[in-house]
């Protein structure tokens, strides 16, 4: 009866040495469209005075990864992990490689400019640490990265580059 259970739980030891030695990996959502990057912290002083601010220096880039498909942002939904969202309501199509930048701040959306504004004045994303999730019109969820300043920004420039 000791020998089986020194052999057990040898056995038992080993697929935990092998678990635990397995790096723990991102979800990886079955999407065209992924962030590429994101501007956290705009340049210079928070300022999200609608005149004469800087939130439209912080912006989200979404891309378009398919190499064949064309994707309608219109349905799409952006959040951080305070359960601030911007919705995607007018049609902005993203061709093969092609990318947006949700701006905050006002403006003119422009496809000819891939730029789209949230029409908020607001900051969207923490300075320090966010989560920043992408859905679906469905619901699904498209993307999802977390960020620290510390841990995510390794040259403290307010961007973080999440895929190529």
């Amino acid at each position: 009866m000791r020998i089986r259970l020194v052999a057990t739980t040898a056995v038992a030891a080993g697929a935990l040495t092998a678990l635990s030695a397995v790096p723990a990996q991102a979800a990886e959502y079955d999407s065209a469209l992924k962030i590429r990057g994101i501007q956290y912290d705009a340049p210079g002083s928070d300022s999200n005075r609608c005149s004469g601010g800087n939130t439209a220096e912080e912006y989200l880039t979404i891309k378009n990864y398919s190499r064949s498909t064309t994707v309608n942002l219109k349905g799409y939904v952006v959040k951080d992990a305070a359960g601030n969202k911007f919705t995607f309501t007018a049609s902005h199509t993203l061709q093969p490689g092609d990318y947006v930048k949700l701006r905050g701040g006002n403006g003119s959306d422009s496809d000819t400019k891939n730029v789209v504004y949230r029409d908020n004045c607001n900051f969207m994303w923490n300075n320090d640490k966010d989560t920043i999730y992408v859905y679906k019109p469905s619901g699904s969820r498209a993307d999802v990265h977390s960020y620290t300043r510390s841990g995510s920004d390794a040259d403290r420039n307010g961007y973080i580059t999440y895929h190529d």
